[in-house]
């Protein structure tokens, strides 16, 4: 293990995403050990219900939040790809803004950032007009807002051309294949499921300031966030362990909009 790193990170979780496919049982564990929770917008999972009972926990536990939409496909849990027209993808954005910051600023616990779920996120990742869309739609929303991306990504690249704020998340729960994008799900090496190695990439991954890939490969990158998917089988496990870490390498966790 690596001591003394020294710097800020943020633990961000996927919240909120209760449906047919996922109860939401971690995510009251979850907020109780994260620093920011992005929340589902209502289309891909959750509900306005669910979006307000979060927000309240959230603010509770002093954890900022942010806005998660996703594809209107509660049936594939936003995981299945769907080609949009440019207004299209911008209106599914801007709709599902409206819906958590609406909520949101009825508690005082304004969203902080916003982060693409499922298949939107891998098809920004990989599309600039996708990524630069969806950045245009939050710049137009709210411009103070954090664009939440995957590093070294199209997204990124959208984000620095509209000079947006923007963080760099890597992922504890998942393997990278060799261009540093996501393995797909659909692969039986996409999951990481023991907390032990989740711990030992992510501190690897902040050492070296790289993104570690399955196969070895290390691809130099900003990291300001670790994600973990709340729908997981081991979510908690893995941030509790990940978290204890964390603090034993002395790094300094903190809300996605407090990052220096």
């Amino acid at each position: 293990m690596w001591y003394n790193i020294e710097m800020e990170v943020n633990l961000n979780c996927d919240l909120g995403e209760k449906s047919e496919h996922y109860s939401g049982i971690n995510d009251q564990a979850l907020i109780e050990i994260i620093n920011t929770a992005n929340i589902a917008c209502g289309y891909h999972a959750g509900s306005e219900s669910v979006i307000e009972t979060t927000i309240k926990i959230a603010k509770e536990n002093n954890v900022s939040i942010g806005a998660h939409p996703g594809f209107a496909d509660k049936k594939n849990f936003g995981r299945k790809r769907i080609e949009l027209k440019k207004n299209e993808l911008k209106k599914l954005i801007r709709d599902q803004l409206e819906i958590i910051s609406g909520i949101a600023d009825a508690h005082q616990w304004p969203i902080t950032h916003v982060k693409p779920h499922g298949a939107l996120n891998n098809m920004a990742c990989e599309n600039f007009d996708v990524g630069l869309a969806i950045g245009e739609s939050v710049y137009e929303f709210n411009k103070d807002l954090i664009y939440l991306v995957l590093p070294l990504s199209e997204m990124e690249k959208a984000a620095q051309q509209l000079n947006l704020k923007y963080a760099c998340e890597i992922f504890a729960d998942r393997n990278y294949q060799d261009n540093g994008q996501l393995i797909s799900r659909t692969d039986p090496n996409a999951m990481i499921e023991s907390f032990k190695t989740a711990s030992e990439n992510i501190l690897e991954m902040l050492h070296t300031s790289s993104i570690k890939c399955l196969s070895g490969k290390k691809i130099k990158c900003q990291i300001d966030s670790i994600c973990i998917h709340g729908d997981g089988l081991r979510a908690v496990s893995i941030a509790k362990e990940l978290k204890k870490v964390l603090i034993e390498n002395n790094i300094q966790l903190v809300n996605l909009d407090k990052l220096n």
